[in-house]
């Protein structure tokens, strides 16, 4: 059996998500009727991040093993032909059998967009959550500096997540302004349950004056979830890429 790693875009609006779900459109599913059409053969693909319904990715990564002779470059091309057009594979490498796309990866990151004017966008809609009011960038790029670092965030979690700790280190944040979207990027090892969409809809009310600067650090300190503001809707996000150690 080979192990293949699979870079991934899609455009979420239609599915219920990445994962496999009952009775529910997913990207999992199609992509495993892909390679299961290709190779005759049943292959579950394991995805680094089981991105929500709407939630987009530039840069999800995928592995599943086969026995089939096709290699590494082919899939793409195989893939995409099979493939609705909102989903497709960018690239594919052969890699050890240890590797799992979810486990190995040491590195994630994901970007929210804000659609900020008085009017929403026809064209822009599925792409960015649509913020009416005047957006303070200054607040909002002071309110993040706490969350850089390892800390506990158990506060910024949804009810639903499973993990088994909620310890993360961030890396890096930025908050940027490119006509009338605002654009929040953030890089960690790892992120809890819409974690990175409540830091986005807190923004919103930091941004506007309706929660003090200092949320995310009463957040961290009190490991409460309710002095936090709303969680953002799905289509401002967008996984961008995940990185391994040693791998492109």
């Amino acid at each position: 059996m080979n192990r293949f790693l699979l870079t991934v875009e899609y455009e979420g609006t239609n599915y219920s998500g990445w994962q496999r779900q009952l009775n529910h459109k997913s990207v999992q599913e199609e992509l495993e009727r892909a390679i299961e059409t290709a190779t005759r053969q049943f292959s579950t693909v394991m995805g680094a991040s089981r991105t929500d319904a709407g939630v987009h990715a530039l840069g999800q990564r995928a592995h599943f093993d086969t026995n089939a002779t096709i290699p590494s470059e082919k899939w793409p091309y195989v893939l995409n032909t099979l493939l609705p057009r909102d989903i497709r594979v960018s690239s594919c490498l052969r890699v050890h059998d240890t590797l799992h796309a979810r486990f190995s990866a040491r590195n994630k990151e994901y970007e929210y967009r804000y659609f900020n004017r008085r009017h929403h966008s026809a064209t822009r809609r599925n792409f960015a959550a649509f913020v009416p009011l005047p957006m303070d960038i200054d607040l909002m790029r002071q309110a993040v500096v706490p969350l850089v670092g390892t800390h506990d965030f158990a506060a910024f979690q949804a009810a639903g997540g499973t993990a088994k700790t909620t310890v993360r280190t961030i890396h890096s944040i930025t908050i940027d302004r490119q006509g009338d979207e605002i654009i929040l990027n953030i890089a960690g090892n790892a992120f809890l349950y819409n974690m990175v969409r409540i830091i986005a809809g807190t923004l919103i009310g930091i941004s506007q004056g309706k929660l003090p600067v200092d949320t995310f650090q009463q957040a961290l300190e009190s490991h409460d979830r309710l002095v936090m503001g709303i969680t953002a809707p799905a289509c401002g996000l967008t996984l961008v890429k995940i990185h391994y150690e040693g791998l492109p």
